[in-house]
């Protein structure tokens, strides 16, 4: 029978005890430095548990700890802004977002206060604030963000009419949902505030339904068009019939000053000549006749005047020519 010798071979090299306490020791020296140091970012704090128990909290840096796990540090993004989506999710955020083709009606579909359905889709965003309440007080942070902020979604839109939910009410129920929001985690010291809720897209059911809502709101537009047309006319037009009027006015007032001028002028002017015709009567009478006959005669060509009696000889008539216009008396 073949035997095999199984004798361990001795080692190739003798290691001394002093260098053998050494090798451990530096081996235990560096997992005692690299394990007692720790680095928080700039948009971090971090939670130091002491024997799992709490211990402190500390900001960014390199702070020291208790080695070989005596200490344990957490580090919690206090300065970052985190997003959460409902009804929708996003595959891949950048310049050009990616969304997710899968619907979640579970979260999306709604009753409204009239008793219609409607489809909302919103984001929340959030800080932590208490990075020990946030370690420590809620077992499943996720899901309790998402079960309160879908229970407050939920009762803003179910007291509204669902034209309102689409259209007017939006941004207060964005305002009234932070604010209760943040009340909420407050009361389950969750350790985080909200800093905005957003309603994305807000529709009515696919089918029948939304494309009878999309019918409405053709309608509602094509209203508001025709209503911002007739404005644009009223306020084209009336200003320049406004403008009409007031040129009309005012030529008018212009006329009567000056008939009620000229009307008074004359007055005057003939008071005047009354007062000139009792002092002589027959002068007057004489100068108001030659004026009279001026004033008849100022644009008249061509005319003769004869004496009735023919007690003056007029002027002969040039031969050949114009006849000169003479008088009598």
């Amino acid at each position: 029978m073949y035997e095999r010798d199984v004798t361990p071979k001795p080692i190739p090299f003798y290691l001394k005890p002093r260098i053998l306490l050494l090798v451990v020791l530096v081996v235990v020296g560096l997992i005692l430095f690299f394990t007692s140091f720790f680095v928080v970012d700039q948009t971090e704090e971090a939670v130091v548990l002491r024997f799992g128990r709490y211990h402190r909290t500390v900001g960014p840096g390199l702070h020291w700890k208790l080695p070989l796990g005596i200490d344990r540090n957490y580090n919690v993004p206090t300065q970052v802004i985190q997003n959460m989506s409902f009804g929708f999710r996003t595959e891949r955020p950048g310049v050009v977002t990616v969304y997710s083709s899968r619907d979640y009606p579970e979260e999306s579909i709604m009753l409204t206060g009239d008793l219609n359905i409607v489809d909302v889709e919103w984001i929340i965003q959030y800080r932590i604030v208490d990075p020990k309440a946030w370690l420590f007080n809620v077992e499943d942070r996720i899901k309790t963000i998402r079960d309160i902020s879908q229970s407050v979604i939920n009762m803003l839109v179910g007291d509204r009419a669902i034209l309102n939910v689409i259209s007017v009410d939006r941004t207060m129920i964005e305002s009234e949902g932070q604010e209760l929001m943040n009340q909420l985690f407050k009361q389950y010291g969750l350790g985080i505030t909200v800093t905005a809720v957003k309603l994305q897209n807000v529709v009515p059911p696919k089918g029948e339904v939304q494309d009878a809502f999309e019918d409405v709101n053709k309608a509602i537009q094509d209203m508001n068009r025709l209503i911002n047309e007739g404005k644009e006319a009223y306020n084209k037009e009336i200003p320049r019939v406004k403008g009409e009027a007031q040129r009309i006015i005012q030529e008018a007032e212009g006329y009567r000053a000056e008939r009620i001028n000229r009307a008074e002028g004359e007055a005057k002017r003939f008071l005047a000549v009354l007062e000139e015709y009792r002092k002589a009567p027959e002068i007057t009478r004489t100068r108001l006749y030659y004026e009279m006959l001026e004033k008849v005669l100022q644009n008249a060509e061509s005319l003769d005047l004869v004496d009735k009696t023919l007690e003056n000889f007029l002027p002969l008539k040039e031969l050949g020519g114009t006849g000169t216009t003479g008088g009598a008396r």
